[in-house]
This record gives C-alpha cells, sequence and structure tokens, in this order.
C-alpha cells in the first residue's frame, strides 16, 4: 500500500522504467470504487464500435467483441505506464479512414487496407514519441490546412448518420431524441447552471452521455425503431480464433508495401485530429493539477505519444480496429478532472480515478447482462458519439483558423476532404495556400477576426 504513504506535492509512487511510471493498482493508487462501478455501465460506448467493425468489415458481432476487448485491454497502458488519461478512440478520424478503406473492396484487401493504415499511425506515433518531434511536425502545417481538415472530419462524422443507408434512417426517433437531450446535458448554459444547484442533476452530468444511452433502450422499442433487450446471463463469448484466421496477418499476411504508401495522406490527416487530442489532454490535466497542490500531476506528450504508438501498433497485428487508439475519450477525462478537484477524500490520485475507470469498462465488456441490455441500440450509442464528436470537430476545426481568408480555405478543404478523402483534400489545401499566401504559405496571417487572436496580441 506504498500510496499511503505520498506526501504533500510528491507524485504518487511508481517504478520507474525508462520514460514510462509503471503503478499498479492497490499498491501504487488507491482503488476508487466510484470510477469502477461508473466504468461498468460506460462500457456501452466501447461496445458501440462493432456496429462500425461489422458495417465495415462484415464480421460476426463475436468477432467484432474479440477486437473491442482487445481495444480494453490497451486501454490499461495508459495509467499503468504514467499517463494520467482516460483513453479513446481518434473519433472524428473514423468517417475518414471509413471512407479510405471503404474504396478497397470489401474482403481481404479491405482488411489489409485497415491493417496498414493502423499500422502506419502507430509506427508514426513511436517516431514522433521517440524524438520528440511531435509538436514541431504539426507547426509544419499551415493553420488553415489543420483548420480544414478538423472541420472535415466534423462534418464527416454528421454525414455519416444522416447519408443515404446512415444510421438515422434506421433510428430517427431514437437518435432525434436522444442527441436533443445529449446536446443539453453537454452543452447547454442553461444546464450547466441548473446542475450546480440540484445534486441529483449534478450527478446525471458527470456521467457523460450514459443516461442517454440508458433512454435510448427504452426510447428506440416504443418507437418500433429496436427490439427491447433481452438480457442473459453469464460472459461474452469473443471470437478470436476467427478473428485472428481471417481478420489478421496470421491468416491474410502481410499488406502489400502500395498500401502503406496509399495510406499515407489519410493518417496524416488521422494524426492532425489525434494531436489536438493529445492538446486538451495536457490542458486538462493541467487545470486539475493547478487544484490539488497536494499530488504532483505530469503530463508528457512524447510519453503519450510511445503509449498510443504501441496500442495501434500491436493492434493492427493483433485485432485491427477502425476506431483506432487515440490519447484521449474527451467526455470522461472531464469528468475524473472534475472528481478529483474535489480533493484527496474524493480521488486520491488521479491515477487511481482513470486506472479504476478503466479497469470498470473492461469487467463490464466481460458482463453478458450489460452487453445484452444494450446491444439493440449500439447503433444509436455510436450515432451519439459521431454527432456529439462532430459539434467538438467543427468547433475546434474554425478555432484553429487565424483569418476569414483561412476559413474561406478550411471550409472547401473539409468538404473535398468529405467528398474525395484526405489526399485530395491536402492537394487542394496546399494550392490555396500557395495561391493565397504565396511566401507566407507556412504563416499564414492573422487578421484578428478570432478572440483568441486579440488577446494574443
Amino acid at each position: 500500500m506504498l500510496w499511503k504513504n505520498r506526501k504533500y506535492g510528491e507524485e504518487s509512487p511508481y517504478i520507474p522504467a525508462g520514460p514510462f511510471k509503471i503503478r499498479l493498482p492497490f499498491i501504487h493508487y488507491r482503488f476508487e470504487w466510484p470510477d469502477y462501478v461508473q466504468g461498468l455501465l460506460m462500457c456501452a460506448v466501447d461496445l458501440s464500435a462493432i456496429p462500425l467493425l461489422i458495417e465495415l468489415l462484415g464480421m460476426p458481432f463475436e468477432v467484432a467483441m474479440a477486437i473491442v476487448l482487445l481495444n480494453g485491454i490497451f486501454y490499461l497502458l495508459h495509467h499503468l505506464l504514467g499517463d494520467p488519461a482516460v483513453p479513446g478512440w481518434i473519433t472524428p478520424a473514423i468517417p475518414l479512414i471509413m471512407l479510405y478503406c471503404q474504396q478497397f473492396p470489401e474482403g481481404a484487401e479491405r482488411v489489409h487496407a485497415l491493417i496498414a493504415f493502423q499500422m502506419t499511425l502507430g509506427i508514426l506515433s513511436l517516431l514522433l514519441g521517440s524524438t520528440g518531434l511531435a509538436s514541431k511536425v504539426v507547426k509544419l502545417i499551415p493553420p488553415a490546412i489543420k483548420s480544414g481538415v478538423i472541420l472535415g472530419a466534423g462534418f464527416a462524422a454528421v454525414i455519416s448518420v444522416f447519408q443515404i443507408g446512415g444510421r438515422f434512417e434506421s433510428f430517427p426517433w431514437t437518435i432525434t431524441i436522444a442527441i436533443g437531450i445529449a446536446f443539453y446535458l453537454l452543452f447547454s448554459n442553461h444546464f450547466a447552471t441548473f446542475q450546480n444547484r440540484n445534486p441529483f442533476w449534478g450527478t446525471i452530468a458527470k456521467l457523460g452521455i450514459f443516461p442517454v444511452i440508458i433512454l435510448a433502450v427504452v426510447i428506440a422499442p416504443i418507437f418500433g425503431e429496436a427490439p427491447w433487450p433481452t438480457l442473459q446471463w453469464g460472459f461474452s463469448t469473443p471470437d478470436f480464433v476467427t478473428l485472428w484466421n481471417e481478420y489478421t496477418i496470421f491468416g491474410l499476411g502481410f499488406p502489400p508495401l502500395m498500401m502503406f504508401l496509399t495510406g499515407l495522406p489519410t493518417v496524416l490527416a488521422a494524426y492532425i485530429v489525434l494531436f489536438g487530442d493529445v492538446l486538451q489532454t495536457k490542458a486538462l490535466v493541467e487545470e486539475g493539477a493547478a487544484a490539488r497542490p497536494d499530488e504532483k500531476v505530469e503530463y508528457n506528450p512524447s510519453r503519450a505519444h510511445l503509449i498510443f504508438g504501441i496500442r495501434n501498433s500491436a493492434m493492427s497485428i493483433l485485432g485491427p480496429d477502425v476506431t483506432m487508439c487515440g490519447p484521449l475519450w474527451s467526455a470522461m477525462q472531464v469528468v475524473m478532472i472534475e472528481r478529483f478537484k474535489k480533493g484527496r477524500k474524493a480521488m486520491d490520485s488521479i491515477f487511481g480515478g482513470v486506472g479504476s475507470f478503466r479497469w470498470g469498462t473492461n469487467t463490464g465488456l466481460l458482463l453478458l447482462p450489460i452487453v445484452s441490455l444494450v446491444e439493440p441500440i449500439l447503433g444509436v450509442a455510436l450515432a451519439l458519439t459521431l454527432l456529439i464528436q462532430g459539434y467538438v470537430s467543427v468547433k475546434v476545426g474554425i478555432l484553429e483558423s487565424r483569418s476569414q481568408r483561412d476559413l474561406g480555405i478550411a471550409g472547401i478543404i473539409g468538404a473535398v476532404l468529405c467528398i474525395k478523402g484526405a489526399a485530395w483534400a491536402f492537394a487542394v489545401g496546399i494550392i490555396l495556400c500557395l495561391l493565397i499566401y504565396g511566401k507566407h504559405f507556412f504563416r499564414g496571417e492573422v487578421d484578428n477576426t478570432f478572440m483568441k487572436d486579440q488577446k494574443a496580441d
């Protein structure tokens, strides 16, 4: 119980291991049961990756379940190796990756495309993390192009829900009601004020989108858009044998070299979005650390790169996943930081909170009653995730711009990205920035359209 000996202002105890700081539950951090229980319920969001995998690769439910479980195991690496974050998907990039992979015929060729994509992203992350070049690479990209990529990712997320054959056609009433409530709970000024006055609504606010998902379990059957859940008892039955025989390099062989090259523009687009999550994580951790001087908490972007680089590289071999392995689940990181701010009695260490939560989600994935409860509305859970991420990506994408000219370029890049893919979008962005900014290609301009730039000046 080394965690009990932590003195005021010190880091929580750990085992040094090069760039990593190993922390084990019950030994180096107190196990936080409230966060573990919340994790049991919030595994519903992890499960919403299953419809994506079924749609993209045509795999059976049990095989997709195996990928979700593998991903869950690798989520644990972050807090175990010293990263004070709740890791998640690279959500804004999912529609871009779907568009890229759908250029290839369903079957072995499409699986190879996904394997090559995730392996490239993993190797790139490891390279940038080990050299410390991550921030320098992103700074080389003009603001207008960064803005356009993130904006396009937001557009693509919303389009994927509302396009012909999209999830909205299957669950029109459920998605309409659920997303309306979700946006109110997450983004409304009225609810933000209301939750501070009432402990019950404050608790609801801390659960992220989980209350909305449970509501969808009831709404969908009432409107005839999904069957009532049939609760099953026991444990999940992931099919690892079929996964490794039919969807990995063990059964299909190594992807052709050309697939690694053709995926590079989309990999770069995904990385730009991913780096935005790294910056957001750093800001959230620093906000929590400022409120809790009793524990020294540091967020190291290079270490985070190494960890999600390991995750993506390993998953590309063991179970390629269209959601990719990202540094942050933003909604739950906010919840963790808010609990952490309440003092040592509420959460002894940030590592106890994020770690216990991810142990909880993994346990939930193994419990068949939880899986069977949410299975009928996994498409709704995914639509909610995409629409919320679309909202955030559009907002962040616009704020990446520094002038009205940047905004114009970004809008065109975003539209091209959704229709023609990342390679076309980068080509259009480069040409427009050269034509409009000339020798100031990398710098662009600041015209004080945005308040952030006025403050900076």
